[in-house]
């Protein structure tokens, strides 16, 4: 029983290698993979230590995942099995009926090759036996046949007189031809002999016949291309010099070429008299003037004559440009390459046939091949001239036309006939390698790329242009006759504005993109893609229109000065809103469009002329400009209101004050409305930490009691008369934190209203410094400035800015006081609530 397993174990060891060697597995490296018994494709593997390992790493929930998993792999397995040796069992059957066949094949093929064997035998002793027998009788006849053919070439030269001449009244010029080539050097040989030269003489004079023929087909114009490649073969077979030939060939094609020509200019003619903005309404108009003179029609007939009238002339001159270079490679290029071709075959591979004595007449001294060769060079020379000609005046013709597409609309068909121009002039090189074919149209095609570019980005100023002045009537339809504000919202024009622009930038992209398209030939080429990308698209479209975009928001900083003097400043919101936008810029929108065009144009680093820091910097310092320009202009606008209301009023004369002043409610409304439009673009920013009595709706005023202990406040020592108040003032100034009025201005809320206010309250100082104050003007005073206290500060980041500001506009006026006589707090505060 022991030996039984062992044998069993043996023989199936000796499958496993034969298995392995059958299909080609390296034993050795299969064993050094699997040799770890925790494999379960090893032949070491033992499944107990495999369990455990299991159990100890893996859950219930992980246990069962695995087990399904192997359930699964044990039935794929089953199933590949199966599968595998249904597959061998049908090829087994295959091949058990095929050797079956070939074996049965075999036995017929056996009978088939012994019958053969014995044809052969039996057909190689009836040669034998013929061999024998015509042995006397060979040379005999060989002999015979050299005279038979000799008297046959002897009949053909007497009779070829009368051949030759039956073939020129039939017109037969090719069997003419060709007979006369046949004897040619046979009658020129033996012409000193009088048979053969009167024979000679005869088909000499035939043959002239025949050239003059010739002669007259060739200069025929109506003569087909077939026609005068045949005409032009037979007469260089015949010796006719091959110079003059190919001239005469040269400007017979060139008749046909220049009605393609023609045909192409009146095209171009056409489409320049008929702009494409003529629509078909003028057209109509036109005509029905000019028929109405003529014929005395009806109404009804005139407009179904015009109608057919207009439509045959919109087919007749509107030709786009696709359609017009179709035109022009179907006709003039393709007869070109037609004219190029034959040239070719008839003029400079066909100087082999040109008769030797022909060589001989031109120079005795030079070898066949060398005259060959000449004779070559000058015909491909002629033809070189003759072709650089042509495609001159093509592409003339195609520069005017590509001129036309400058502002087109659809840029996908001229890139379209782009590509079929330089595609069918890349068929016309290999026509002629000779001829620089490809650097006129590169440099036409690059001039095209550079004139659509340049289009886009006027197209991209523009665009932005007319959304300034969208943006612009909009703010300026919102504000009403009496000058308030209706319902306005800035972020939403912002984002409008932005994502329009934005917009147009992808769009100009994607259609520039076109250019550099994966079916587009010229695309490819080094000649274009080498600046095209990097050069005209970077630069000259996104990188120039964010120049423009800078110049052009720098033109809101300072407006251009006009004949009649300065123009009119834009709105105060219009400045906001670029400030915005060009903060946007700087911040994503610049770096985005940059990425982009990298991207899609496949643009690296080496190949980046402007970088996209400079841009940024560039675009942030006008954003800086523009909020500080609009700062000054409210600024300047609140403090006009003060100035005014300082200026016009006699303060030395005032009556006692009983209310706020009206121009005071209207700077706090100011104010308000612009904290509101600066809210909606920019975030709050930084405040310093409040005082305690800052949440109050009333400010206590500098006079009380706490700021006096807390400041030192002017109050106390304006009431003691052993002290000057000037020179307490002064000396509080030393002490007072400086406010620096014009200082930079940063891109939030605070900042921009903290640098309004501080401008206001500026100029309400400079002017009060200006004026002569009374008792009851003080008094005023100080309840404007108490007024301004309550409702100031929360619009700025530091409220001591206000409280200092307006110390200074108090004490000033207190400086400028004939009766220096302060009104009570609690009658101030009920003053300002009241008001």
């Amino acid at each position: 029983m022991e030996e039984t397993d062992e044998n069993r174990q043996t023989r199936h060891a000796r499958k496993n290698d034969m298995l392995k060697m059958y299909y080609n597995v390296d034993g050795q490296n299969q064993s050094s993979v699997s040799d770890g018994h925790l494999d379960i494709d090893s032949n070491n593997f033992k499944p107990e230590d495999y369990l455990r390992k299991l159990k100890q790493e893996k859950n219930l929930e992980q246990l069962m995942d695995t087990e399904h998993d192997m359930a699964r792999q044990i039935r794929t397995l089953d199933s590949e099995m199966q599968t595998l040796v249904y597959e061998n069992y049908n090829k087994f059957i295959s091949a058990t009926d095929t050797i079956r066949t070939m074996k049965r094949d075999f036995h017929k093929m056996e009978d088939e090759m012994e019958k053969l064997t014995a044809n052969v035998s039996s057909v190689a002793k009836l040669s034998s036996e013929i061999n024998s027998t015509m042995h006397d009788n060979r040379q005999k006849i060989l002999k015979l046949s050299g005279v038979h053919s000799l008297l046959k070439k002897l009949q053909f030269l007497f009779e070829l007189p009368s051949r030759l001449q039956r073939c020129l009244d039939m017109k037969s010029y090719s069997a003419a031809v060709t007979y006369y080539t046949k004897t040619r050097s046979v009658l020129s040989r033996y012409q000193h002999m009088e048979s053969f030269s009167g024979i000679q003489r005869d088909c000499t004079e035939i043959m002239n016949q025949v050239i003059e023929k010739l002669k007259d087909t060739f200069h025929n114009k109506n003569s087909t291309p077939q026609q005068l490649a045949q005409c032009v073969g037979l007469l260089l077979r015949l010796g006719e010099p091959p110079a003059s030939l190919c001239d005469d060939y040269l400007q017979h094609t060139k008749r046909k070429l220049l009605e393609d020509l023609e045909e192409l200019e009146s095209y171009l003619s056409c489409n320049f008299l008929t702009s494409p903005s003529i629509t078909r309404s003028s057209t109509k108009t036109t005509i029905v003037a000019e028929d109405s003179k003529s014929i005395g029609n009806t109404n009804e007939e005139t407009d179904e004559h015009t109608d057919d009238i207009v439509e045959q002339e919109n087919t007749r001159l509107l030709i786009d440009v696709l359609e017009f270079i179709d035109r022009g490679s179907n006709g003039f290029l393709s007869n070109l390459s037609l004219t190029i071709a034959a040239y070719e075959n008839l003029f400079v591979n066909q100087t082999k046939n040109i008769p030797e004595t022909l060589f001989q007449e031109i120079a005795e001294s030079s070898s066949m091949s060398e005259i060959q060769e000449d004779m070559s060079r000058v015909a491909s020379d002629k033809l070189t001239v003759f072709v650089n000609e042509q495609l001159k005046h093509y592409f003339t013709l195609v520069e005017k036309r590509l001129d036309f597409e400058k502002e087109s609309s659809d840029n996908a068909l001229l890139v379209r006939a782009l590509d079929r121009f330089y595609r069918r002039l890349q068929a016309t090189r290999n026509l002629l390698p000779s001829v620089d074919v490809m650097t006129p149209s590169c440099n036409i095609v690059i001039k095209s790329a550079k004139s659509r570019c340049e289009h886009y980005n006027t197209a991209l100023r523009q665009y932005f242009s007319d959304c300034l002045t969208d943006a612009r009537h909009i703010i300026a339809a919102s504000k009403t006759s009496g000058g308030k504000s209706t319902s306005f919202n800035m972020l939403d024009l912002l984002n409008t504005t932005a994502s329009s622009i934005l917009n147009q930038i992808k769009s100009v992209l994607a259609d520039v993109q076109l250019f550099t398209a994966r079916d587009i030939n010229f695309s490819s080429n080094p000649f274009f893609n080498k600046e095209f990308p990097a050069k005209w698209v970077r630069e000259e479209i996104i990188v120039n229109f964010i120049h423009d975009f800078c110049k052009v928001m720098e033109g809101f900083c300072s407006p251009n000065k006009s004949p009649g003097g300065k123009s009119p400043s834009p709105p105060p919101a219009l400045l906001l809103l670029l400030s915005r936008l060009c903060k946007d810029f700087e911040l994503s929108t610049v770096a985005y469009v940059l990425t982009l065009t990298d991207e899609q144009f496949a643009i690296s680093e080496r190949d980046k002329v402007t970088s996209a820091a400079d841009l940024t910097s560039q675009v942030g310092l006008i954003a800086q400009r523009i909020l500080e320009c609009y700062v000054k202009q409210c600024g300047q606008s609140v403090s006009k209101m003060l100035r005014t209301s300082v200026e016009t009023r006699d303060w030395a004369r005032s009556v006692e004050p009983r209310q706020v002043r009206a121009v005071m409610r209207r700077v706090v409304e100011e104010i308000t409305q612009i904290d509101v439009e600066v809210g909606s673009l920019y975030e709050e920013g930084l405040r310093k930490a409040r005082s305690s009595d800052s949440s109050k709706r009333t400010f206590q005023h500098p006079t009380s009691t706490s700021r006096q202990r807390d400041r030192g406040h002017w109050g106390n020592y304006a009431q003691s008369s052993n002290m000057d108040n000037s020179l307490m003032s002064n000396i509080q100034k030393l002490f007072s934190e400086r406010v620096d009025v014009f200082g930079p201005v940063e891109f939030s809320k605070m900042s921009v209203l903290t640098s309004v206010v501080k401008i206001a309250l500026k100029t309400l100082l400079e002017c009060v410094r200006l004026r002569t104050f009374g008792k009851f003007g003080l008094q005023q005073l100080q309840v404007d400035c108490h007024y301004l206290q309550m409702y100031l500060w929360r619009f700025v980041s530091d409220e001591n800015i206000v409280h200092c500001m307006l110390d200074e506009v108090i004490s000033s006026g207190i400086h400028r006081c004939i009766d220096p006589m302060r009104m009570e707090q609690s009658v101030i505060e009920v003053i300002c609530e009241r008001g």
